[in-house]
């Protein structure tokens, strides 16, 4: 078993923690904390523990890829428990999360915190709203998305490595990503550890929230362009056309056309060649579910504004959630 341990300038409590793994292969990757913090990796070094520095700092993300390749390469077949320096993983509880994996057929194990006790409101609030978000995204429920204490066995590393993510939306995406390809997660309770009100944090609450929500928040913008084309585009059509079946069909398929550019190029920056097919079938269906729901709800209540703002928010949920999973 390796532990890999990414660290940004860290302090002391580093050392205790490779201390207290006597039993497994450590690897520190120093995340160019810079000269001030040599002691500190010298420290691990001496107990042991490979370190792999990088020249300047790179993220979080990039020091979890630079810490798999350098497992593949030196452990090849050695399953890995990733922890952090902080101080807020316990030596037993990444014995913990070692155990389970080497018990389980799973991709991932997960060290899940019950968020008991004194929690800082930020790391409180953070994990509700991000546990939300996930559900309603993938589906798939996971009691701690912000968890650093992850365990993969070695047919996962070359996977990881492929993830894109630099800083702390990295660990999120590797979630997303494992969702969509319906990969087995499990969890293991583990203590919840916050020490100085996570002072020693060094995720930044504006920058590092907009790269973990950002695709959601991607995947709103992007139809909200797609809306407002479909939007005008109908209204000029049924007054060119005098046919509002006619102008649905035309407006959707103008809109999807754009709609779909922009979802595989900038939300999923998907690679998937029949991502085109699979939203054809997509935009097919959304077309029809569209048509009708439209008919229907202008001849209610007799306003084609009412009826398009009605159908749309009807639509954008499932849209959503089978272009996440299915298409990209």
């Amino acid at each position: 078993m390796v532990v890999l341990i990414p660290a940004y300038e860290p302090d002391t409590r580093l050392i205790d923690l490779v201390r207290r793994l006597p039993h497994h292969r450590v690897v520190v990757v120093d995340d160019g904390s810079g000269l001030a913090y040599k002691h500190v990796f010298e420290g691990v070094r001496r107990l042991g523990a490979d370190v792999v520095t990088l020249g300047r700092n790179r993220g979080k993300g990039q020091a979890l890829k630079t810490g798999f390749a350098h497992v593949e390469e030196k452990f090849p077949g050695e399953p890995v428990v990733c922890a952090d320096s902080d101080g807020q993983h316990r030596a037993e509880d990444i014995d913990a999360v070692a155990r389970r994996l080497s018990e389980t057929n799973a991709a991932m194990v997960l060290g899940a915190r019950r968020f008991t006790g004194p929690v800082p409101a930020r790391s409180r609030l953070g994990n509700t709203v991000t546990r939300a978000a996930f559900r309603l995204v993938t589906g798939t429920s996971v009691s701690d998305t912000q968890t650093g204490l992850r365990g993969y066995p070695p047919s996962m590393l070359t996977w990881l490595g492929d993830v894109r993510g630099e800083r702390f939306e990295y660990e999120q995406r590797l979630l997303l990503r494992a969702a969509r390809e319906r990969l087995p997660l499990e969890e293991v309770e583990i203590a919840t550890i916050y020490l100085d009100e996570n002072a020693s944090s060094h995720f930044r609450p504006v920058r590092d929230s907009l790269r973990i929500y950002g695709q959601l928040a991607a995947f709103a913008v992007s139809s909200l362009l797609g809306f407002a084309v479909d939007f005008v585009a109908l209204f000029l059509l049924t007054a060119f056309t005098g046919n509002i079946v006619l102008a649905a069909i035309l407006a959707r398929l103008l809109s999807a056309t754009i709609n779909y550019g922009v979802n595989r190029r900038y939300v999923f920056a998907s690679t998937r060649r029949r991502s085109a097919l699979r939203y054809a079938a997509l935009a097919a269906t959304v077309l029809g579910a569209n048509v009708v729901l439209l008919d229907v709800l202008s001849a209610v209540t007799g306003s084609l504004l009412i009826a398009k703002l009605a159908t749309e928010l009807v639509l954008f949920s499932g849209s959503y959630l089978i272009q996440r999973r299915l298409v990209f």
